[in-house]
């Protein structure tokens, strides 16, 4: 599976929807973290899926 990568601009502009925060871009999972809020989005063909309900939940 190959994982695309995401344009640095727009991961300056987002930011996670629940805590506001900043996000890392993990490209070996192909997700955006958010360690304050304790979520990880998936990116899917390229488009970040920003919604909580479809995060899934990080371990510390």
């Amino acid at each position: 599976m190959m994982v695309a990568d995401i344009d640095p601009k727009l991961l300056e502009i987002l930011v996670c929807p629940l805590s506001k925060g900043p996000l890392e871009y993990d490209r070996a999972a192909g997700e955006l973290v958010s360690k304050k809020a304790g979520l990880a989005y998936p990116i899917r063909d390229g488009i970040p899926i920003m919604l909580p309900d479809e995060a899934r939940r990080i371990e510390d």
